[in-house]
């Protein structure tokens, strides 16, 4: 895995009222604010190369992936949805890393993508099924080229944010909708391509930037979707409240608290906010806490004393019974164990 990560964000502009009132923000603000404490971090790339008739199984993993087509077409089924058609400048992130397959048509049968002949440029990059630089054969079939990554939030998979997120975010027509797209999916081929030093870097910096992208384009192609994580980004006043606990999860945050700041009473505050997000205030605040914490305890080796100090809590004994009601399992199996490796 590379050692490196980088924001999802996009420079945040909050849209200002006037008269002392706040204007409505854009749905791509609000990703902005929510998205501030995500990060990803790179754990393999590949260019794909794929002569039809062909179609490959993506196993599950604890992993983020996403493909992005770069010429011809595809299909993507997951256990969830039926086939659906992606065209060239399409693509796809799938946040949980969740069993898919990519084909050239729905009938062809699928072989698992590590069965594949991959070829490595550098450390955790890849050329797979092909070189891109040959001359297909007369009787090879119409030739696809895809951007493959595999990437790591920093969040858990099951934290609430990740949970709200669907298994498959698909952006459609990225190409033409972020005209930067095309000229950074030129330099991520030749960082591929090319033996240069530094290549592995550079390019997990420009696709974490691509992860960006999607999850950007998709809010805003999602328009209609009313339900889940895209109405609470797409609610003003609901995405306020989300990007402040996520942005201070150790803050004291209660039920009146988080009222004020969406301008409304508690009761309906709460309604609005369970409808949106799908769980009460109280127990989605509780679980950024804990989620928080565990990260804390897992991967910087923090002291169970010091969370439970950090996120408020009057007792170590009283965070630590907040903590299994949540995660399952007290705070002490977890100092120092860090999350799994990548299947």
């Amino acid at each position: 895995m590379l050692d490196h990560s980088s924001d999802l964000a996009i420079e945040n502009q909050p849209a200002q009222g006037t008269e002392g009132r706040q204007a409505p923000a854009k749905p791509a603000d609000l990703l902005t604010q929510i998205l501030l404490s995500l990060r990803l971090e790179g754990v393999e790339y590949g260019r794909c190369v794929m002569h039809a008739p062909w179609a490959v199984a993506f196993p599950a993993r604890r992993v983020a992936r996403f493909h992005f087509v770069g010429h011809g077409g595809c299909w993507l089924r997951t256990p969830t949805s039926d086939w659906i058609e992606l065209k060239a400048g399409d693509a796809v992130l799938l946040p949980r890393g969740g069993l898919h397959i990519l084909a050239s048509s729905p009938e062809v049968p699928s072989v698992d993508i590590d069965t594949l002949a991959r070829k490595e440029v550098a450390e955790n990059l890849y050329l797979v099924g092909g070189d891109p630089h040959e001359t297909p054969r007369a009787d090879a079939g119409a030739r696809e080229v895809m951007f493959c990554g595999a990437m790591r939030f920093n969040l858990d998979p099951l934290h609430p944010l990740m949970a709200m997120m669907p298994d498959v975010m698909r952006a459609c027509d990225l190409a033409q909708r972020d005209p930067s797209v095309p000229a950074m999916l030129e330099a991520m081929e030749r960082e591929v391509t090319l033996d240069r030093i530094g290549a592995c870097g550079i390019l997990a910096r420009m696709a974490d930037v691509l992860a960006a992208s999607i999850i950007r384009a998709w809010v805003e192609c999602a328009c209609s979707d009313s339900t889940g994580w895209i109405a609470a980004v797409q609610c003003p006043r609901i995405g306020k409240v989300l990007a402040a606990i996520h942005t201070e999860p150790e803050r004291d945050w209660t039920v009146p608290m988080l009222a004020d700041l969406m301008g409304a009473s508690r009761s309906s505050f709460a309604d609005a906010f369970t409808r949106a997000v799908g769980e009460s205030p109280a127990k989605y605040v509780a679980k950024v806490k804990m989620f928080q914490a565990r990260r804390w305890i897992e991967h910087d080796g923090m002291r169970v004393a010091v969370a439970a100090y950090r996120l408020g809590y009057e007792s170590e004994a009283s965070f630590s019974r907040a903590f299994k009601r949540v995660m399952g399992q007290p705070p002490s199996t977890m100092r120092g164990r860090g999350l799994e490796a990548p299947a």
